[in-house]
């Protein structure tokens, strides 16, 4: 049984007014041995769209390599924009070394209402998927259950919007669940109606494409 560990701990500029939280980074992550075109830090997978779709809304011109310069850019742009990430899941064991959500078991989850009570001026979330099993909002709901916490929807349209009280403060917190910005949810991307159409007037949009539009007014 391979022991899954999430190798980063959560990156917070003391300016952060939002999070960024997923699950776990793929298992290469946790044992080192990373491959050419990985960043070594949260969201470095060649694999993953997350960085090239911060990299399109921001120009950033990013650098994807496994260098400190590529860790220091996205460091930097997160410190500038006042972005955190903190993911839900500290540990997992896996029966099949993957980065499948669904395969994760005996998860350890991160305490967010506590990371949300020392970061007091964080009032969005911006969950890397939905509430399918195992994902990032899902865990996050199991959290809340802890503190007696209900979400209430404010829109059911991808990507879907609820928020919640703090408890023992006046804060309210905006959850948005985006579609991941994994290879794997290309299939939930291409079965929605607003992609369609998008894609009905411009045959060369990509799913990246239409992520960034998604992503675009939550960042």
């Amino acid at each position: 049984m391979f022991h899954h560990i999430h190798p980063y701990p959560p990156f917070i500029p003391e300016n952060a007014s939002k999070l960024i939280v997923g699950t776990l980074p793929p298992p290469r992550f946790t044992t080192g041995e990373l491959k050419e075109g990985d960043v070594d830090f949260c969201y470095g997978s060649r694999d993953g769209q997350l960085w090239p779709i911060l990299d399109k809304i921001f120009g950033l011109d990013l650098k994807f390599e496994t260098t400190a310069e590529a860790i220091e850019q996205r460091e930097q742009f997160l410190i500038k924009r006042g972005i955190g990430i903190c993911d839900m899941v500290a540990s997992a064991r896996r029966e099949k070394v993957d980065a499948s959500d669904i395969g994760m078991m005996e998860v350890e989850l991160r305490d967010l209402i506590a990371v949300l009570q020392q970061n007091p001026k964080i009032n969005t979330l911006l969950f890397t998927g939905g509430n399918s099993k195992n994902g990032p909002e899902y865990f996050f709901r199991r959290k809340l259950k802890a503190y007696n916490i209900n979400l209430k929807l404010v829109s059911n349209k991808v990507p879907r919007i609820h928020t919640f009280k703090m408890p023992d403060e006046e804060r309210c917190v905006k959850t948005v669940s985006l579609i991941a910005p994994s290879g794997a949810a290309n299939r939930a991307v291409g079965s929605l109606s607003d992609y369609k159409k998008m894609k009905d007037q411009n045959p060369q949009l990509t799913t990246i494409d239409f992520r960034v539009t998604l992503y675009r007014p939550f960042f």
